[in-house]
């Protein structure tokens, strides 16, 4: 930090000394002056030869020639040419370097910082990535032999967090730049003030950790932390480290009976009431006996419910996302993900998956298709998300998969006429359905081994049961996929596409080809994005000719 103080006040110095020339020998006033330094920095010649004329005018009335006052006003010209550059290049070097070093060698500590800084600047959707890349981050003793890469980001907790995401180490774990993770920080919960936060960090340092959600609210006053903070902290995982992640639930039902016991332990106080157990033996007094009180029993949450209430109490997910599940099917049949949306051209056809965090239902108010229903959607990955427009005869079809939370595949075009990019849907599905509707080919495997089925049999029976397939027929846009058979006999393999042999890949017909060849020898190939249908209530949404939507 001294060196980035010392390379500023050189750039300071530098302008002073500039400026006191042009000003002292040219007679050109400090605010011009310091216009002439700005301008040459920049290259704006015109601005530079208007201030010339001056600074040789303001110079040959100090007695110098006009030749030596053009000499003098180039090498003005000259110095700052390189030398403001080069004073802000040299700070910026220092910065990278002591940054570089930092990331290398403490990565927990250096990703913290990263964290603190995007997420009190940007928006969820911007910062987020770097949690991602938190998981590439190589440290210092990786090799390939012994590889450890990925900072860990965990969720807040009650006795670990600061206010800011911080580097933490668990209890007995090796305090140095290889070890510990980075924890988030309780600032990060929706609507847990600052102020709140640190009477909650005070008390923890005062008292040590807290031992259950009574405990807590026994020490913290409700007036601190209301129920809807203490709900929060349930939600977002905070007390995970006392009860469990399984008992969020059985907490989450504790909350009002805490909070009564609370603050009848504080009413005690207060009184001066003393612990049975305390005053049993006054010659020798032992501290009272701390008996946790039990959560109730509650079955705990399923995980889609736990992720929803993450999402609401941090923004976004922590302790998973509803989309692992789906990483391959996303990774196979998508040719784009929201991050890189915004790169393609317009009117591209796409394949674009993710989970459905908006859905607004609009009535369009005029034109072909006014009275008709439409909607505006955002599908989001882990990372970033994309608006797209459902125009009403699409609506029509699948505004029964056009639900909050649903994980969907959308096939459409990409749309940039209203500035930000938007998808415009032709075709909607869950995400499960993708095989049925993307499948470019369905791959079995038929192997001649010793002992084994004959080649023949097993492809006549590969026959049948493509024929009992009832097609997914009622499946709109339902594809039929060819069958590719690979057979391996005598150590070699044949490849046949039989141009009849076509099925649709349901998962009713996949699940009995695997459980009779096993699971390793079918497989899925995506397809091709399919061509978009041609509907009549559906036009580019430019802003002239768009329908106008009413709230339904």
């Amino acid at each position: 930090m001294k060196e980035v103080l010392d390379e500023t006040y050189g750039i300071m110095v530098y302008q002073e000394q500039v400026m006191q020339i042009v000003h002292g020998l040219g007679d050109i006033p400090l605010r011009r002056a310091y216009a002439l330094i700005k301008a040459i920095s920049k290259k704006k010649s015109a601005v530079i030869d208007a201030e010339r004329e001056k600074f040789i005018a303001g110079a040959m009335n100090k007695g110098l020639t006009e030749a030596k006052a053009n000499d003098l006003f180039d090498l003005v010209l000259k110095f700052a040419g390189y030398g403001f550059n080069k004073s802000h290049s040299t700070g910026y070097a220092i910065i990278a370097y002591q940054t570089a070093y930092l990331k290398t060698y403490f990565p927990n500590q250096y990703m913290a910082a990263v964290l603190t800084y995007e997420s009190g600047a940007r928006k969820i959707d911007d910062w987020a990535p770097y949690l991602d890349y938190c998981k590439q981050t190589v440290f210092p003793d990786h090799t390939p032999e012994n590889p450890h890469v990925g900072v860990e980001v965990e969720p807040p907790d009650i006795n670990l967090s600061q206010s800011e995401f911080s580097a933490v180490f668990d209890e007995g774990e090796t305090r140095d730049n290889l070890h510990g993770h980075v924890r988030f920080g309780l600032s990060a919960i929706k609507g847990v003030g600052k102020s709140t936060i640190a009477e909650i960090i005070k008390e923890r340092d005062a008292s040590g950790p807290f031992r259950s959600i009574f405990d807590f609210c026994e020490r913290v006053p409700a007036r601190i932390a209301g129920r809807a903070t203490i709900e929060a902290l349930i939600k977002c995982g905070a007390f995970d480290s006392v009860h469990g992640v399984e008992k969020r639930a059985a907490a989450f039902a504790a909350v009002d009976d805490a909070i009564s016991a609370g603050q009848s332990a504080a009413e005690d106080r207060r009184a001066g009431q003393m612990n049975f157990f305390a005053g049993a033996d006054a010659e020798s007094p032992q501290p009272a006996e701390h008996h946790e009180r039990p959560l109730p029993s509650i079955p705990p949450w399923p995980l889609k419910e736990q992720l929803t209430y993450e999402k609401e109490a941090l923004g976004f997910h922590v302790s998973g996302h509803p989309l692992d599940q789906h990483e391959r099917t996303l990774r196979e049949y998508c040719t784009v993900t929201p991050g890189r949306f915004a790169d393609l051209p317009q009117d591209v056809p796409v394949v674009l998956g993710g989970m459905l965090t908006r859905v607004r239902i609009v009535v369009v108010g005029k034109g072909e298709s006014k009275g008709q229903k439409m909607a505006m959607i955002t599908v989001q990955d882990k990372t970033a998300s994309v608006d797209g427009v459902v125009f009403s005869g699409i609506f029509a079809q699948y505004a029964h998969v056009l639900q909050d939370d649903a994980i969907v595949i959308l096939i459409g075009r990409a749309d940039h006429r209203r500035g930000e990019p938007q998808v415009i849907v032709d075709r909607v599905f869950p995400i499960a359905d993708a095989p049925i509707h993307l499948a470019g080919a369905i791959e079995v495997d038929l192997v001649d081994e010793p002992g084994g089925e004959p080649l023949g049999p097993q492809m006549e029976m590969i026959a049948g049961l493509l024929k009992q397939s009832t097609g997914s027929a009622a499946v709109e846009g339902a594809r039929s996929a060819p069958i590719v058979l690979h057979l391996f006999t005598h150590n070699r393999r044949v490849t046949l596409r039989p141009r009849r042999l076509q099925a649709v890949a349901e998962p009713e017909l996949l699940d009995r080809l695997q459980s009779v060849l096993g699971p390793e020898h079918v497989r899925v190939v995506p397809g091709q994005t399919p061509p978009r249908i041609n509907n009549s209530n559906r036009r580019p949404f430019s802003r002239r000719g768009a329908p106008a939507p009413t709230s339904a």
